[in-house]
């Protein structure tokens, strides 16, 4: 059986989004994995954009609520916040599978991409950072899985 892993931020819009694409790109076949807001938003389409700059396609992402899951009866092995601190801490505790009470909870803090100012170029060019980083933190957690990270 695959742990299930979920990616939480604020709208779904982003961070989450992308998150979500790297983890199923690249050990897909070692995780079911899912990306979900806190509140409603829309897929930002200038993270659509930076993600097929780097081969990955999200075009067929849409944004969902972390609370619809939850009602829904969904289940996760680990919960991975990518919002700041104060946001995260605004996330739905959600059940954890098998004996676990509550599934494992990791904070990743990356900025908002949606807070990005100036042309559409200028906001491009600033999604690719937070983008890059969001790579490196999962190719790093996939090395050492430990939730004291």
């Amino acid at each position: 059986m695959n742990k299930r892993v979920i990616y939480v931020c604020i709208h779904n819009s982003g961070r989450s989004q992308m998150a979500e694409g790297f983890l199923r790109h690249l050990a897909g076949d070692q995780f079911e994995v899912a990306s979900a807001g806190i509140e409603s938003g829309k897929l930002n389409p200038l993270v659509v954009k930076s993600m097929a700059e780097v081969g990955i396609d999200i075009s067929g992402h849409f944004a969902k609520k972390a609370q619809d899951l939850i009602d829904a009866g969904e289940k996760f092995d680990t919960v991975i916040t990518v919002c700041d601190e104060t946001n995260a801490e605004r996330c739905p505790m959600f059940p954890g599978r098998g004996t676990n009470a509550n599934a494992t909870r990791l904070h990743w803090g990356f900025p908002d991409p949606s807070a990005l100012q100036g042309t559409e170029e200028e906001k491009l060019a600033g999604i690719r950072p937070i983008r890059d980083a969001i790579q490196a933190q999962i190719e790093q957690w996939l090395v050492n899985p430990n939730p004291s990270q």
